[in-house]
């Protein structure tokens, strides 16, 4: 069964971070040039939350917040659901569903291996749905 390794190790271990002492406007611009929709948030190299899309619609724009002059550290979520390296994809899916997320840091012994979205997982298994088609298909032909 495939695991968020597999994924992790397709994809890449890249994490965008930001320090909490950045300014929504700042994380904001960095989200929009690296085409993402949430950061992590780091102070000495520990995770203390993490910055979504979501965050800047409930905590920044629906409370008529400043961007460029509240902290990241004041609108994030604390509330990280993590994963490891060896949690399957169906576990990670049925989490995400249930807990109403879509970013899921990857951390294995207090360090941080990547992150994986819903969209990595479709990615995933598109991926290997059409690795199982290829086969079959060949198999087929082979038999003629």
């Amino acid at each position: 069964m495939p695991n968020v390794r597999d994924v992790v190790s397709r994809k890449g271990q890249k994490v965008v971070t930001v320090a909490p002492d950045c300014t929504v406007l700042e994380t904001a611009r960095i989200m929009v040039q690296d085409r993402i929709g949430g950061v992590l948030v780091c102070h000495n190299d520990v995770i203390v939350g993490i910055f979504t899309e979501r965050d800047v619609l409930r905590r920044v724009v629906a409370e008529q917040r400043i961007p460029a002059e509240t902290l990241v550290s004041e609108v994030m979520s604390r509330e990280l659901v993590t994963v490891t390296s060896m949690t399957t994809l169906d576990d990670c899916s049925a989490l995400m569903t249930q807990r109403r997320i879509r970013h899921l840091p990857v951390v294995d012994e207090k360090a941080l291996q990547g992150i994986i979205t819903p969209g990595d997982l479709l990615a995933f298994r598109c991926s290997e749905q059409e690795s199982v088609i290829e086969s079959l298909h060949h198999y087929v032909h082979d038999l003629r």
